[in-house]
Order: structure tokens, then sequence, then C-alpha cells
């Protein structure tokens, strides 16, 4: 990889994405023959730490689990509220402090553009782990990795759903996309329809992209069913998610159109969106899309940790 932090997905060439999947393709073939215990300690002596400002389990988790899989260590600054950040500390500041602890910092933060600020103020690899509404490029790969290993990259399909104003797995993984001959379908309400800066991103990128408000528009075309969950906490008004919210709902009777071979993801934590029932399908992905966080964010941070040398 060419960067020493990343905060976006558009920093990230098809050669980029490429390589950092292929690393976690041999991390995930060592993990599943022996554990930790087939990988050696790569990084005996570095130290990561995670800075989240907004909850998390599998992005936190995972990123935990890949940098101790890898030999190193995890510093965790907490929940907001036992930090210096509820005596008024800026961010800046927090992440100039945490540098003198740590080897590289994992940023989750609810305010747009967060990670990319932090980067201009420490030398440490700054890896973005969601920026409010933004972005979210560490999900991004490891989607990228579970729709390689399903349906391939090239020539595909893909049907994106549920919240695309403010989810920001959407967005990221809609510009890494644009690396890729995907052909895309945006399904939503029109209150949440992608912002206009993010399509005009994807057609100065040459996307191939179709906007829809009803899934069975486009369900038989599809490889992929990515899904998302209507962000309530994004939401400024409560009577305006009360009415978007339950507008999509996936269930077998939905699917009944769908290619035999779909491919069904979801970034979660899911609310209402997939009926459990689709769970023990062959079309469920979700979860083995959540196991991918560990190989693919090994992957990143070794790549980084290397670079950054």
């Amino acid at each position: 990889m060419r960067q020493d932090h990343l905060v976006a997905a558009g920093q990230l060439s098809r050669a980029d994405v490429e390589r950092v999947l292929d690393r976690a393709a041999e991390f995930d073939a060592a993990l599943s023959a022996g554990g930790g215990e087939a990988l050696p300690a790569r990084y005996p002596e570095t130290v990561l730490a995670l800075c989240f400002y907004e909850p998390s389990t599998r992005t936190k988790m995972s990123f935990e689990t890949a940098m101790k899989r890898l030999g190193g260590q995890v510093v965790d600054m907490g929940g907001v509220d036992a930090s210096s950040v509820s005596k008024g500390e800026s961010l800046a500041d927090t992440v100039r402090v945490v540098e003198g602890y740590a080897d590289g910092v994992v940023l989750r933060h609810p305010r747009e553009g967060a990670a990319k600020m932090a980067a201009e103020f420490v030398d440490a690899p700054v890896i973005n782990a969601g920026d409010g509404a933004g972005q979210h490029p560490s999900q991004t790969l490891l989607d990228l990795y579970t729709i390689r290993e399903a349906a391939g990259l090239d020539d595909l399909t893909i049907g994106i759903v549920g919240d695309l104003k403010y989810g920001r797995t959407v967005h990221s993984l809609a510009t890494a996309l644009t690396e890729f001959d995907a052909h895309m379908h945006f399904v939503s309400p029109e209150s949440l329809r992608l912002p206009r800066s993010v399509r005009f991103d994807l057609h100065e990128a040459g996307a191939e992209l179709r906007e829809h408000t009803e899934i069975d528009d486009v369900l038989p075309d599809l490889d992929v069913l990515y899904v998302t969950r209507i962000q309530r906490e994004r939401f400024p008004d409560e009577d305006e998610y009360q009415k978007v919210a339950g507008e999509f709902q996936i269930d077998a009777e939905t699917l009944a159109a769908a290619k035999e071979d779909l491919t069904v993801m979801h970034p979660l934590p899911r609310v209402d969106e997939i009926d459990p029932d689709i769970d023990d399908t062959d079309h469920a992905s979700y979860f083995e899309q959540a196991h991918n966080g560990v190989p693919v964010r090994m992957a990143l941070l070794d790549l980084l940790f290397q670079n950054h040398e």
C-alpha cells in the first residue's frame, strides 16, 4: 500500500485492494489451518491504540483480535465518559497524546472527516473505523473480500439496499467498486437516497449505477444483495425515522425471485432488515462477512506497518 493512513476508500486503487485481499487470503488460510499457532508473531513490539468515540462490537473486537494474531498488543481508550474527552479535550490533543503510547491508531468518531483531521496531527498510521455518516474503509475491504470469495469482483451486479444517506459502509463500498467492473443498483426510500456528493463522485469515476425505490425491480438480476440498517441514531428527527423504519425487510418470500447463488450481505448489526430464517440458507453470508474482519484487518495492519517502517 502506498499510504501512511487509511481514512477513505477513495485512497485505494484496484492494486491496493487486491494486495490487501491477497494478503488476507494468506492469513485466512493460516488461521483455518491452525488458528493463531500457525502464525508467527510478526509484530511483538508493536502496540495498536483503539479510540472509539461511538459504540462498536465487530470493528473494535476484530481489530483487537487482528493485532493480537499478529503478535502485537492493544491499548484501549475506553468509553468517552471515562476518558479526558469528557473534560473537553480536543480530538487533535487526544491523538497526539495517544501516539506517544502506540504505533498505530484506530479511530471511530461521530463527526464526518474526523479521521482525516486526526491523521494531520500524527505520524503513526491512522485507520478510520467509521466517521459519522462519512466513510468506513476497513469495513469495505472485508466486504470486498467476502464478495470476491462468493461472486468475484468483475462483471458483478450488486444491489445495495436501505439507508444510503447515512450509511458510511455504503459510501465506502460504492467508491471502492468503481475500481472494478461492477453494476450498482441502489434501493432506498426517496428520503434516504445517496447524498448528492456521493452520486457526483461515483459519476465522475465512471460508475454504472441506477437508483430504485423497490427491491423487486432489480432482485432477479443480482449476484449480491447488500442490506443495511436504517440508522436511527443518525436521524435529526425521530418522526422522520419512524416514516422509514422497516421499509425493507428481506425474508424467504422476498428471495423467491432471486438467483439460486445470490449472496446476501449485511455489515451488521441488523434490526429487522433480514428475517432470521434466512440465516440457515445458502444465501446468507453476513456472519462469514463479520468473521472475515480478522484476516482482512490483519492484512491491512501488516501492510500499513510495513509501509511505515
